[in-house]
């Protein structure tokens, strides 16, 4: 068990606060949007006082035991970050695991450079993602049902002559073509006037205390921040989520999905393959997008913490890249890291804990903002009050 230094990432959506806060710096003004902990190559992490690679840790352990997430290497399957949003994210979908071999297959036989702005599949892999909360958190997550949305958009009160012709395929009709097309309309950027009109009509129901104030609030926030942007149209097509605290949300292969603002961790298996749809200034590609999402209405998939053992809580996902523990070990005596049969990383993000490896005497002491990396059959105990997260893979 050594101590584990993560790259930090400026983006232009980052929190200027947030960050420097949990890691224990002073803010420059600078946006502050994610903080990685892992061997992915765009930012491997640096272990103990040598500020090693963990990339080159992992190497020296070879690949996992019994072939679980070999087509990894020797790199950690999994990416673990704090995230925090000031504004929206981009909106994106993941393809899932044939689709990213298939396409990163094609594009490398066509030629074009991992590092291309036009590159869409960097990888071979997928990417499902999971966020838990730390403050309150918005995001966007899959397509809402069609009437809900048709009830919505109804009741800014919009002139009908510009809004009907937008949404009569959801109106006229059932099932993921009507979505498709009213999505692939919205990107197309040929409603310019229901744009101007919709942000115009939330204007006048932002403090309504019903979803219709919610609606009406998410309209104002994307236009906000990406003023005339035609996607902004597609995104109002999709489920709000609020998350407090302690909760979590998964997103699949091909679900549509925009982080909105808080401060939150994120983890995800260890992929750079992002297909953007608009709220961005990034490379787009429609047809690509298109291809790998699901545009059939299904609610965001909310996830709820479980619990293992006093104070030991972990969030059930259906995949095997990583798995996410959160640590509450406030009125613990003492307890045991979860997973000793795997590479774990664990990040404290409130308080104190002091972690003892079986068979040493010496304390690894964390405090807010620090981590630790966990090779393989390590036992490690803790005591101390914290709240602490633990990913393994």
């Amino acid at each position: 068990m050594q101590r584990l230094k993560g790259v930090i990432k400026h983006y232009d959506w980052g929190s200027p606060v947030s960050l420097p806060e949990i890691l224990g710096f002073a803010a420059d003004g600078r946006p502050y949007a994610e903080y990685w902990l892992g061997t992915h190559p765009g930012g491997t992490a640096l272990v103990g006082e040598t500020e090693t690679p963990l990339s080159e840790i992992t190497a020296s352990s070879g690949v996992a035991p019994g072939g679980l997430n070999a087509e990894y290497g020797t790199g950690l399957p999994f990416l673990l970050k704090i995230l925090a949003a000031a504004r929206p994210l981009s909106l994106q979908a993941h393809p899932n695991a044939a689709q990213a071999a298939a396409g990163f297959a094609a594009e490398n036989a066509a030629g074009v450079p991992l590092d291309a702005n036009e590159r869409n599949f960097k990888d071979p892999h997928h990417k499902p993602e999971l966020v838990v909360a730390l403050t309150d958190f918005e995001a966007l997550s899959g397509f809402r049902d069609p009437r809900e949305t048709l009830r919505l958009f109804g009741g800014l009160g919009v002139d009908e002559t510009i809004l009907e012709p937008f949404l009569a395929p959801l109106r006229m009709r059932e099932g993921e073509s009507a979505l498709a097309e009213v999505f692939l309309d919205a990107l197309s950027g040929s409603r310019t006037e229901l744009l101007t009109e919709v942000v115009a009509a939330a204007v006048y129901h932002e403090n309504d205390p019903t979803d219709l104030g919610n609606f009406a609030r998410l309209v104002l926030l994307l236009d906000e921040s990406y003023p005339g942007d035609p996607s902004l149209l597609a995104a109002l097509l999709l489920n709000q989520v609020a998350l407090s605290p302690g909760a979590g949300l998964y997103t699949a292969a091909g679900v549509l999905h925009a982080y909105l603002r808080g401060t939150g961790i994120e983890i995800m298996a260890a992929s750079d393959n992002v297909l953007r749809g608009g709220l961005t200034h990034k490379h787009i590609d429609h047809a690509v997008l298109a291809d790998v999402m699901h545009f059939s209405p299904t609610p965001a998939a909310l996830v709820t913490a479980v619990s293992e053992a006093p104070g030991l809580y972990r969030y059930p996902v259906p995949i095997t890249e990583f798995q996410l523990w959160r640590l509450e070990t406030a009125g613990l005596s003492d307890g045991v890291l979860p997973a000793s049969e795997s590479r774990r990383i664990l990040l404290v993000t409130h308080g104190t804990l002091r972690c003892i490896v079986s068979g040493d005497t010496n304390p690894l002491v964390l405090t807010q903002g620090q981590a630790a990396f966990i090779s393989y059959g390590e036992q490690v105990t803790f005591t101390g009050d914290a709240t602490a997260f633990v990913a393994a893979g």
